[in-house]
């Protein structure tokens, strides 16, 4: 009887252990861990010969990119045969945007996410990105991003001491106000709304008649509120993350200016990776890219739901209309300064000729 009993005992602790090593660790979300294939880095540790690299990657508060992150870490240590060992910081927890870009080159983080736009000053280039209505579709950023000048852009950071891993998705930049239903240029013509510290964003809103007023991040909400300002303008998860919606009547789907995250990489720590290790990497951000894209819609959607249930009124702006704020924007020589920021004005000819 003693005999059976032990068997029994041997038996259930084989089946916990293959049931723990099948879990790898529970710190994936369903749709991360599906994007990244079934095998955890845990079950790849030990299978590589090369050595083993320990990796901080600095992450934004974003849940798409968030997610994006996990596969990101899943592929790039499976695919490593466990020699990349990659600890993920969400949520800005190590940095704001431009100081862990900043830290990075410093090499104290190894790989950082940000938006482009806090760079420009760093990588000007960048100013790219913040001209208006220089895409009119996510389908165009992606062929333009995915295509020889987005390539050569990320590359360029190399002189910064940077590799260019990838861009990811923050969003389009969409319109706000408690006025009117706005749809065409006319529609915000002297509204004083609320901008980032930007010479290109300020010069385009005063090219379509509006007031532009930088104001620091914390105050938008209780200005928004107190009728301080009319209006304000950033991506759908920003609108949602921070409420705007409780105190604005109208939501304008502008789709002004695209704002992608960079995903970079100190340039020396990715220089002294192994072959095998960079195309890891490699297939990391591939897989990443494609899952964070796709989450990106889907949570827009869920959020676009979600103020239709709660009221706000949502404006679908048509391609024609989107149109007609683009030629206000390049009549008023917009790309124009944007170019002499640049310094290599020929990428934004690449992407309005595309």
């Amino acid at each position: 009887m003693n005999k059976n009993i032990k068997r029994i005992c041997i038996i259930l602790a084989v089946i916990l252990t293959l049931t723990l090593t099948a879990c790898g660790g529970g710190s994936t979300s369903s749709s991360a861990a599906s994007a990244a294939g079934s095998t955890s880095g845990s079950e790849a540790a030990g299978t590589s010969s090369d050595p083993v690299v320990q990796i901080k990657f600095a992450g934004v508060t974003s849940f798409s990119a968030k997610e994006a992150s996990e596969v990101f870490k899943e592929v790039a240590e499976r695919e490593s045969g466990g020699s990349l060992e990659i600890t993920l910081y969400p949520d800005n927890m190590l940095a704001d945007d431009r100081v862990a870009i900043e830290t990075t080159q410093f090499g104290d983080i190894d790989i950082a996410t940000s938006s482009t736009s806090p760079l420009c000053t760093m990588y000007a280039d960048f100013y790219l990105f913040d001209a208006p209505y220089l895409f009119l579709s996510k389908q165009d950023v992606y062929d333009f991003i995915d295509g020889e000048t987005g390539r050569a852009i990320l590359d360029g950071m190399e002189s910064i001491g940077l590799k260019g891993l990838c861009l990811w998705e923050n969003g389009f930049r969409n319109f706000t106000n408690n006025k009117i239903a706005v749809s065409k240029p006319e529609d915000v013509a002297t509204m004083k709304i609320r901008t980032m510290e930007n010479e290109v964003h300020i010069a385009a809103w005063k090219a379509l008649g509006a007031n532009p007023t930088p104001m620091a991040f914390a105050e938008v909400f209780t200005a928004l509120q107190q009728g301080t300002i009319d209006g304000q303008e950033n991506p759908l998860g920003i609108i949602d993350g921070n409420k705007f919606q409780e105190v604005q009547k109208y939501v304008s789907l502008t789709q002004h200016v695209y704002t992608p995250y960079i995903i970079c990489m100190n340039l020396d720590k990715w220089n002294s990776l192994t072959d095998n290790q960079k195309a890891a990497m490699e297939t990391a951000v591939a897989q990443s890219t494609a899952f964070q894209r796709t989450r990106s819609q889907e949570i827009e959607d869920e959020i676009l739901g979600r103020f239709e249930t709660q009221g706000v009124n949502v404006i679908h702006l048509t391609g024609e209309e989107m149109a007609a704020f683009q030629k206000v924007i390049t009549d008023n020589n917009i790309f124009a300064l944007v170019k002499e920021k640049m310094d290599h004005p020929e990428y934004l000819d690449a992407a309005l000729g595309a």
